[in-house]
């Protein structure tokens, strides 16, 4: 029931946000260059530096006692996502499973790399949690949430196999809390099918774009993800990246 709001939301968000983009950013696209074409660094907006980075991620304290910083890739990161994203003949869902997989949202390019990143363990729960901050053009970064946002429809469902093992994919729209200029969240389930007991892979998946600058957050268990974690990572993450902004433009 949620998914035409969450979708109306993006829709929204940006659509609002597109045409403020274009508008800061005509002055750094050339004449008649295509969108796809790649532009030199010098095209790129101002990058926070790693300090900044690092102070608007989030940290275990953030998230209640049960959570510690990482102690390394859980195992239904090889186990599941992987070989599923193997088995996967669906271009929007293959690229989406290995995002998931490899933790990149916003693309494999030097220019869009993560400039601060955060992993963090619920010990109750075996749930894992990454967070990474990104800094990119505005325009770039909003392709990638608009990418996001159609994927409940174009990879809503799907089959796979893999590795001798069959497993169902759904992908369905996840309200994200109102923070930031643009906005997306999904919820990712990867089901056994042939598994006595139910040991669904479920992965919450949030990416907030703030001017020229995104965090991501991919947050996954066997089993529910806690909507309170996901809800707080969320604002408490765009909030610290939002005073990391302004301090920034404070020291040029």
């Amino acid at each position: 029931m949620q998914q035409a709001p969450a979708a109306l939301a993006v829709a929204l968000a940006l659509t609002a946000t597109a045409c403020g983009a274009a508008g800061e950013r005509a002055a750094d696209r050339p004449a008649g260059t295509p969108s796809g074409t790649v532009r030199s660094p010098a095209a790129l907006p101002p990058a926070l530096t790693p300090g900044q980075a690092r102070a608007a991620l989030i940290t275990a304290g953030d998230l209640g006692e049960a959570w510690e910083p990482t102690r390394g890739a859980a195992t239904w990161r090889d186990e599941v996502l992987k070989t599923a994203s193997e088995g996967t003949a669906r271009d929007g869902c293959r690229r989406l499973l290995d995002a998931l997989y490899t933790e990149d949202l916003f693309g494999g390019s030097a220019a869009a790399a993560p400039r601060a990143t955060a992993a963090l363990d619920d010990t109750d729960t075996g749930a894992q949690l990454h967070y990474r901050i990104t800094s990119y053009r505005a325009a770039d970064l909003n392709r990638t949430l608009a990418w996001l946002a159609t994927l409940p429809d174009t990879c809503g469902h799907v089959g796979t196999r893999a590795a001798g093992a069959a497993r169902e994919v759904r992908v369905t729209a996840l309200t994200p809390p109102e923070t930031g200029d643009a906005r997306v969240g999904l919820r990712v389930t990867v089901r056994d099918t042939a598994a006595t007991e139910d040991g669904t892979l479920t992965v919450d998946v949030i990416a907030v774009r703030i001017g020229d600058d995104a965090l991501s957050l991919t947050h996954g268990t066997l089993g529910t993800p806690s909507g309170t974690a996901t809800r707080t990572a969320t604002e408490t993450g765009t909030a610290r990246l939002t005073e990391a902004r302004r301090q920034g433009r404070a020291q040029v």
